[in-house]
């Protein structure tokens, strides 16, 4: 039997949101780092596959090129449902990349309709009367107003959305959610009638979220933030289960990289050093003056590993991030610092950690791609939206590891994250 829920996510630590979703509601799931070589073979057996890209902040045609070839392995393999997972905060530019990657994705299905909701209540995020707000605030009143790459400016998603694609854009809101699957279906076949290929979709509560995933059972393609995978596996009549979350127990040094400059993941950074534990700073502009900032940090790190968890960082203020991007470039600074962090993490888990949290999308996919990460085997989740993971290294070693999206967890994400890990093996 192939796998029932195919799923492509726009970055790496959103896939392991999604996955995470997807083993609590009680799939077993499997998350793929890029898409496999044509002809490769399922090598688990596994409910949902979920593959992670670094889609999210490409150009538009390069987005669409590589989640076409992870559609293609994916229906190779029998996915009976396709998942498009982009960020509950529908990180995107007037040119994409959430609208060409769904255009494309229907397009090569052959359907002429899809839903979008970017919501995931557990952590904030809500859709009402068609705006995005991240808790109590709008979108546009958020910390994403600041994103260097993507700044969300705009609340409204059905103009969002419509500003990228091709297809009218409709909204199926909360007062026809609130009413059921069936009503759901009836709005969706009257927006269908209208000439609508999309339509945004309210949910303020995970009982929407359940409620929407009954009643798209039949649509090829679905497109949401990791919310939706609440009310998915239902459909093939998979129930909450502690067993498609067991990883083997964990070992080694613990250490923290984090590059993410979101606002939650400063917050974390600062409670972190406010409990006087070991952290060291990476300055992108020393590392842009060819000093061995690499070396400085696991130098510092491995005289702490054991007294860890060590916290390796670059997460700044916006002011601090916007100074740096003007002496460098935007895309440069980013890379830099990415370049600079998977090096690091490589160096750690060279001495013996074991036990790895990473912090923010970009810095996840080249950490994980530095260490030949190839599959994650999903496990339990820390915070909402954020499971621990386990993935077999070069050689043979397991590696537990979470990707942390920079946007989720808790102040106390840091610590609580191997507490959370070494109480679930005990």
């Amino acid at each position: 039997m192939g796998i029932r829920l195919g799923c492509i996510a726009d970055d790496f630590t959103g896939a392991t949101d999604l996955a995470n979703n997807l083993v609590r509601a009680g799939m077993r799931v499997v998350q793929l780092i890029d898409v496999p070589a044509a002809g490769t073979e399922r090598a688990v057996d596994t409910d949902a596959v979920v593959i992670a890209l670094k889609s999210r902040t490409v150009p538009a045609a390069d987005a669409v090129e590589v989640s076409l070839r992870a559609l293609s392995w994916l229906r190779s393999q029998g996915a009976e449902q396709i998942y498009f997972k982009y960020c509950s905060t529908f990180d995107s530019t007037p040119a994409g990349n959430i609208g060409p990657v769904t255009e494309a994705l229907m397009d090569a299905l052959g359907t002429d309709f899809t839903i979008a909701t970017p919501a995931f209540p557990d952590n904030g995020r809500t859709v009402f009367k068609g705006h995005l707000f991240v808790g109590d605030m709008l979108l546009s009143e958020s910390g994403m107003r600041h994103h260097p790459l993507t700044p969300m400016t705009d609340s409204n998603l059905v103009s969002v959305l419509g500003a990228q694609t091709t297809r009218a854009v409709g909204l199926i809101d909360h007062s026809v959610v609130a009413d059921g699957a069936e009503a759901i279906r009836a709005r969706i076949g009257a927006l269908r009638e209208d000439g609508c290929g999309m339509a945004v979709v309210d949910a303020v509560s995970n009982d929407d979220l359940v409620r929407l995933g009954a009643a798209v059972r039949g649509l090829p393609l679905v497109t949401a933030g990791s919310g939706l995978a609440i009310g998915l596996p239902a459909n093939w009549g998979f129930k909450p289960s502690r067993a498609a979350a067991q990883l083997p127990p964990p070992g080694g040094h613990r250490a923290i990289v984090s590059g993410s400059v979101s606002v939650a993941t400063n917050g974390q950074v600062l409670q972190y050093l406010r409990g006087g534990q070991p952290a060291y700073s990476v300055d992108p502009l020393r590392a842009a003056a060819g000093e061995d900032v690499v070396g400085q940090a696991l130098a510092f790190a491995e005289s702490h590993l054991d007294d860890g968890p060590v916290l390796v960082h670059s997460t700044e203020s916006p002011d601090t991030v916007r100074a740096v991007q003007g002496r460098l470039g935007a895309a440069e600074a980013g890379e830099l610092v990415e370049r600079t962090l998977a090096r690091i993490a490589q160096g750690l888990v060279d001495r013996g950690v074991r036990q790895l949290v990473v912090a923010g999308g970009e810095t996840s996919g080249a950490v994980v791609r530095a260490l030949g990460v190839t599959a994650l085997r999903i496990g339990p989740q820390i915070d909402p939206g954020v499971p621990w993971c386990a993935a077999a290294l070069p050689d043979g070693d397991t590696l537990h590891i979470t990707l942390k999206s920079g946007n989720f967890g808790g102040p106390d994400f840091f610590t609580a994250a191997f507490a959370a890990l070494n109480e679930e093996s005990s």
